[in-house]
């Protein structure tokens, strides 16, 4: 009986890792995964440890040196170099040429007898030999002979003592022995996209130039050097698909439709189709081509929408019964959030007894448009379907395609939201929207950027929405609407507005009390005059401007927020992992007066902490102020100016290190 083998080296407690390793980190391309994990012997043996990576389908590891941060905690990692997934594991052994070496010192250095111990370390350089090949191998024969033929304490230090005999020997041990953890966990790698961006949320339907008339794609076309001008680089479509007739909805969610309603986008299905088919209006499926064409050449992507429901004139309602939930008294049930309903849209029934056809139509749905081209989609209340098709959906969709983009529109219960990030969603809606004050900013960013769920939640934050007309906006006016955009474009890293309604500061409510928009988009066509006076597209497009050229807001997690005697005034730091570029943003969240403060900067985030003066400038409208070490005064008149988005120069004082911030946005 072939008897155990004893593993003397034990790792617990790997980190990243999300619920034991059932879920995937996240990174994108280019990015580090740095590990830590709790190792250590019986004993006082001297350990190697390692991380071992791969992406996976390959047979092959490769390997990544650990560091000990002391108290038997290791530090190692490795970069992630193309899309698609990876996975890793720590691997340690006792080291055993690294323990003689360690117990040879302390020999020497009490003036004991060593020649036991050199014949040992002869034979270990000799093992270790036999295991390397070329250069290798004849350096470590040669440190073996030149150990066996040592006498003096001062050739045996330079022969067998030296941290380069060590390295070496340790690249060739033996491993026979070592513990693996397993399973291994997994990283998620997606394209920069994925962690960097500024959409743009735009009705095709309303671009016409023309009041009152539908739009075409080709007038969306038209808009899009507008949208590129205003530094976006999404441009994401509410649903083009064909709109049923059946209940559809009038003006403002009216039960009354009235002739020349057009309803709304997400009731889709008519007779002329339903999610694989385009709404007659807007143009053809070579229309569409001809936006997307247009779109890239401008450096735009354009994001569609994934609503899984149907209206009643959907062909599904008539060609699968089947897929959706009957009533006591026959009839299909509607969509309904009391007091709100919806009878203008089916949901479809995923657990019925025909599912399997029922998921793999609704994924040669996202196919399709894939097939046209199409790598990014928001997806309508994904937390209203069953997380297990989200996981089977997302996860078969981006092995085969691994640029893919899902965006969850998820505005429902934290621990939902971060379940389906963890399924797969690349992208995240936040409670961002209805966080006023700053200290609901400050615990919610500090939430998501260092907690557990900023390696694999990525935030997208929206000031509004079709649905969503928050009362800040409703009241603070032009003020407020630019105080939320340099928040939401500068805390998060991807973020987007609703648009032309944002920078024309639309902020009428259907009733007080209410989030929704007056005379919604959502059940009508408008005409937007985007050359207006009141706009703030001047401001959007600046900020765009400075994101796109610094590394620093090209992140989420690297945010610090620093101290400022005013409860009116928000200040965070962000910084690239050079220390090169670095900026402090200062923000008015009073929207009708002026407001003052002395600023604080944290000492590891100020290089300029020494108390010299130094110019900082302002990137938003370009001047300049004198300051001195880390304590300053700011002030803002929302007349005038909402925010102070500063560079702050790195002259002086060391970088910050941020390698090792949750989620890796290093």
């Amino acid at each position: 009986m072939k008897r155990h083998q004893p593993e003397r080296v034990a790792i617990e407690c790997i980190r990243p890792s999300i619920d034991c390793g059932r879920f995937a980190v996240k990174r994108i391309v280019s990015q580090q995964v740095t590990v830590e994990a709790d190792i250590f012997a019986d004993g006082h043996d001297e350990l190697t440890c390692v991380v071992l990576f791969r992406r996976t389908g390959e047979r092959s590891w490769q390997s990544s040196p650990m560091t000990s941060l002391g108290n038997d905690v290791w530090r190692g990692s490795f970069t992630v170099e193309a899309t698609g997934e990876y996975e890793y594991t720590v691997s340690a052994w006792v080291d055993a040429f690294r323990t003689w070496q360690r117990k040879l010192k302390k020999r020497l250095q009490s003036n004991l007898d060593v020649t036991v111990d050199l014949l040992a370390g002869t034979q270990l350089l000799e093992e270790a030999g036999g295991r390397a090949r070329g250069p290798d191998r004849e350096a470590l024969l040669e440190h073996a002979e030149r150990v066996r033929s040592a006498n003096t304490a001062v050739e045996i230090e330079e022969a067998a003592a030296g941290a380069t005999v060590a390295t070496l020997a340790s690249r060739y041990s033996d491993t026979g022995k070592a513990t693996t953890h397993a399973p291994a966990l997994k990283v998620n790698v997606d394209r920069e996209r994925a962690l960097f961006g500024a959409w743009y949320e735009m009705f095709p339907r309303s671009c016409s130039p023309v009041p009152g008339c539908h739009g075409t794609f080709a007038d969306c076309e038209a808009l899009l050097p507008y949208v590129a001008g205003l530094g976006f680089d999404v441009l994401y479509l509410p649903p083009i698909h064909p709109i049923g007739v059946t209940a559809r909805k009038g003006r403002n969610n009216s039960e009354v439709c009235l002739e020349g309603d057009p309803g709304t986008p997400w009731a889709i299905g008519s007779s002329d189709g339903g999610h694989k088919a385009i709404h007659a209006s807007l143009g053809s499926l070579d229309d569409f081509h001809s936006l997307m064409r247009r779109a890239a050449d401008l450096g735009i992507e354009i994001a569609m929408d994934i609503a899984f429901q149907c209206s009643p004139d959907h062909p599904y309602v008539r060609e699968h019964p089947q897929w959706f939930r009957r009533r006591p008294d026959g009839t299909v049930q509607y969509a309904e959030n009391p007091p709100k309903q919806y009878q203008d849209l089916y949901p479809l029934e995923f657990e019925n007894d025909d599912r399997q056809h029922l998921w793999e139509e609704l994924r040669s749905i996202v196919r399709f448009w894939m097939a046209q081209g199409v790598r990014i989609f928001r997806v309508d209340n994904p937390h209203t379907k069953p997380f297990e098709f989200w996981e089977w959906l997302i996860s078969s969709l981006k092995t085969e395609c691994p640029d893919l983009i899902f965006l969850s529109e998820a505005f429902t219960r934290p621990k939902v939201m971060r379940r389906l990030a963890k399924l797969g969603f690349t992208q995240s809606y936040t409670y961002f929207t209805w966080r006023r004050t700053k200290w609901e900013l400050i615990e919610y960013l500090t939430e998501l950027t260092h907690t557990e769920a900023a390696e694999y939640l990525r935030p997208n934050f929206w000031p509004n929405t079709p649905d969503i007309l928050m009362d800040y906006l409703q009241a603070g006016g032009r003020p407020a609407f630019e105080a939320r955009l340099v928040l939401a474009a500068t805390l998060s890293s991807s973020y987007g507005i609703y648009g032309p309604a944002f920078e024309l500061c639309v902020n009428t409510p259907l009733a007080e009390g209410s989030e929704e928009y007056l005379d919604s988009e959502k059940y009508e066509l408008k005409h937007w005059d985007i050359d207006s006076p009141d706009s703030i597209a001047e401001l959007i497009a600046r900020v765009n401007h400075i994101r796109r050229n610094s590394r620093a807001l090209q992140q989420t997690n690297n945010l610090c927020f620093e101290h400022v005697d005013n409860d009116m005034l928000i200040a965070y730091t962000k910084w690239d992992t050079t220390g090169s570029d670095r900026l402090l943003v200062v923000v008015n969240m009073d929207p009708k007066h002026a407001q003052g403060g002395w600023l604080t900067q944290a000492l590891e985030t100020s290089p300029h902490h020494a108390g010299g003066p130094y110019i900082v400038r302002d990137l938003l409208d370009g001047r300049e102020y004198s300051w001195s070490g880390t304590h300053n005064y700011v002030l803002l008149d929302p007349s005038e100016a909402v925010a102070h988005i500063f560079r702050i120069p790195a002259s002086v004082g060391a970088t910050h290190d941020v390698a090792n911030a949750p989620g890796g946005d290093a």
